[in-house]
Protein backbone atom coordinates (compact mmCIF):
# COMPACT_ATOMS: atom_id res chain seq x y z
CA UNK A 1 0.00 0.00 0.00
CA UNK A 2 1.37 3.40 -0.96
CA UNK A 3 0.66 6.43 1.16
CA UNK A 4 0.85 9.93 -0.11
CA UNK A 5 1.72 12.76 2.16
CA UNK A 6 0.05 16.01 1.29
CA UNK A 7 2.04 19.05 2.17
CA UNK A 8 1.21 22.67 1.92
CA UNK A 9 3.94 24.29 -0.16
CA UNK A 10 2.58 27.75 0.44
CA UNK A 11 5.12 29.69 2.47
CA UNK A 12 3.90 31.08 5.74
CA UNK A 13 3.02 34.70 5.60
CA UNK A 14 5.41 36.66 7.82
CA UNK A 15 3.74 38.43 10.69
CA UNK A 16 4.39 42.14 10.59
CA UNK A 17 5.00 43.72 13.99
CA UNK A 18 4.69 47.45 14.46
CA UNK A 19 6.60 49.46 17.04
CA UNK A 20 3.76 49.26 19.58
CA UNK A 21 3.88 45.45 19.39
CA UNK A 22 7.61 45.54 20.09
CA UNK A 23 7.08 47.85 23.07
CA UNK A 24 4.54 45.44 24.51
CA UNK A 25 7.00 42.54 24.21
CA UNK A 26 9.70 44.62 25.91
CA UNK A 27 7.28 45.47 28.73
CA UNK A 28 6.54 41.75 29.20
CA UNK A 29 10.23 40.80 29.20
CA UNK A 30 11.21 43.58 31.62
CA UNK A 31 8.38 42.68 34.00
CA UNK A 32 9.44 39.03 33.83
CA UNK A 33 12.88 40.02 35.17
CA UNK A 34 11.42 42.35 37.83
CA UNK A 35 12.47 45.62 36.22
CA UNK A 36 11.04 48.73 37.84
CA UNK A 37 9.75 52.08 36.57
CA UNK A 38 9.15 50.69 33.08
CA UNK A 39 7.93 53.23 30.55
CA UNK A 40 7.90 54.02 26.88
CA UNK A 41 8.29 57.50 25.44
CA UNK A 42 6.43 58.05 22.19
CA UNK A 43 9.07 59.72 20.03
CA UNK A 44 7.23 59.67 16.69
CA UNK A 45 6.53 63.40 16.68
CA UNK A 46 9.96 64.33 18.07
CA UNK A 47 12.48 62.19 16.19
CA UNK A 48 12.70 60.65 12.75
CA UNK A 49 15.09 57.84 13.76
CA UNK A 50 12.83 55.87 16.13
CA UNK A 51 9.21 55.61 17.26
CA UNK A 52 9.70 54.76 20.95
CA UNK A 53 12.26 54.84 23.71
CA UNK A 54 11.56 52.11 26.25
CA UNK A 55 13.17 52.78 29.63
CA UNK A 56 13.46 50.45 32.62
CA UNK A 57 15.55 50.10 35.77
CA UNK A 58 17.36 47.16 37.32
CA UNK A 59 18.94 47.24 40.78
CA UNK A 60 22.44 46.09 39.80
CA UNK A 61 24.53 45.04 36.82
CA UNK A 62 23.37 41.41 37.01
CA UNK A 63 19.71 42.38 36.92
CA UNK A 64 20.20 44.93 34.13
CA UNK A 65 22.02 42.29 32.07
CA UNK A 66 19.28 39.74 32.81
CA UNK A 67 16.61 42.22 31.66
CA UNK A 68 18.57 42.90 28.47
CA UNK A 69 18.97 39.18 27.79
CA UNK A 70 15.24 38.59 28.31
CA UNK A 71 14.31 41.51 26.05
CA UNK A 72 16.56 40.18 23.30
CA UNK A 73 15.28 36.63 23.75
CA UNK A 74 11.61 37.59 23.69
CA UNK A 75 11.91 39.95 20.71
CA UNK A 76 13.79 37.24 18.82
CA UNK A 77 11.31 34.48 19.69
CA UNK A 78 8.08 36.44 19.35
CA UNK A 79 8.92 38.94 16.62
CA UNK A 80 12.03 37.56 14.90
CA UNK A 81 13.85 40.81 15.74
CA UNK A 82 17.50 41.26 16.65
CA UNK A 83 19.01 44.55 17.76
CA UNK A 84 20.76 46.54 15.07
CA UNK A 85 23.10 47.89 17.73
CA UNK A 86 23.94 47.12 21.38
CA UNK A 87 25.93 49.16 23.89
CA UNK A 88 26.89 48.79 27.54
CA UNK A 89 26.23 45.06 27.74
CA UNK A 90 29.58 44.24 29.40
CA UNK A 91 29.25 46.83 32.17
CA UNK A 92 25.52 46.56 32.81
CA UNK A 93 25.19 50.15 34.06
CA UNK A 94 23.25 51.47 31.05
CA UNK A 95 22.44 49.02 28.30
CA UNK A 96 21.10 50.31 25.01
CA UNK A 97 19.40 47.95 22.54
CA UNK A 98 18.58 49.62 19.22
CA UNK A 99 15.84 47.89 17.23
CA UNK A 100 15.43 50.90 14.89
CA UNK A 101 11.67 51.32 15.52
CA UNK A 102 12.29 51.20 19.27
CA UNK A 103 15.37 51.88 21.38
CA UNK A 104 15.52 50.13 24.75
CA UNK A 105 17.41 51.84 27.60
CA UNK A 106 18.06 49.70 30.68
CA UNK A 107 19.62 51.50 33.63
CA UNK A 108 20.89 51.02 37.13
CA UNK A 109 19.20 53.60 39.40
CA UNK A 110 22.18 55.99 39.67
CA UNK A 111 22.62 56.12 35.91
CA UNK A 112 18.92 56.63 35.29
CA UNK A 113 18.88 59.47 37.83
CA UNK A 114 21.92 61.05 36.23
CA UNK A 115 20.76 60.95 32.59
CA UNK A 116 17.01 61.41 33.22
CA UNK A 117 15.85 60.65 29.69
CA UNK A 118 12.24 61.15 30.79
CA UNK A 119 13.07 64.77 31.67
CA UNK A 120 15.23 65.34 28.60
CA UNK A 121 12.32 64.22 26.40
CA UNK A 122 9.56 65.54 28.68
CA UNK A 123 7.39 66.58 25.73
CA UNK A 124 7.04 62.91 24.67
CA UNK A 125 3.87 61.00 25.51
CA UNK A 126 4.59 58.54 28.32
CA UNK A 127 3.30 54.99 28.51
CA UNK A 128 3.87 52.88 31.60
CA UNK A 129 3.83 49.12 32.00
CA UNK A 130 1.81 47.52 34.76
CA UNK A 131 1.49 43.96 36.00
CA UNK A 132 -1.11 43.11 33.35
CA UNK A 133 1.21 44.50 30.65
CA UNK A 134 -0.87 47.44 29.56
CA UNK A 135 -0.15 51.11 29.64
CA UNK A 136 -2.23 53.34 31.82
CA UNK A 137 -3.19 56.95 31.45
CA UNK A 138 -5.28 57.44 34.56
CA UNK A 139 -3.63 59.61 37.22
CA UNK A 140 -5.12 57.55 40.05
CA UNK A 141 -3.30 54.39 38.93
CA UNK A 142 0.01 53.56 40.61
CA UNK A 143 1.45 52.94 37.15
CA UNK A 144 -0.10 55.90 35.40
CA UNK A 145 1.73 58.50 33.40
CA UNK A 146 3.47 61.37 35.08
CA UNK A 147 1.55 63.88 33.02
CA UNK A 148 -1.78 62.19 32.41
CA UNK A 149 -3.71 65.32 33.30
CA UNK A 150 -2.46 67.05 30.14
CA UNK A 151 -3.42 64.02 28.04
CA UNK A 152 0.13 63.09 27.06
CA UNK A 153 -0.39 59.38 27.57
CA UNK A 154 -1.84 56.69 25.38
CA UNK A 155 -2.67 53.03 25.55
CA UNK A 156 -0.11 50.52 24.35
CA UNK A 157 -2.41 47.50 24.34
Amino acid sequence: MTTTQITNNTPEKPVDFDARDLVKVVFEAALEKKATDIMALDMKELLVVTDYFVIATGNNDLQVKAIANEVEKQLQEQCDKKPAHREGVQEGKWILLDYTDIVVHLFQPDFRDEYRLEDLWSQAKKLRANASNTAEEKPASPVSTDAASDDTAGDIA
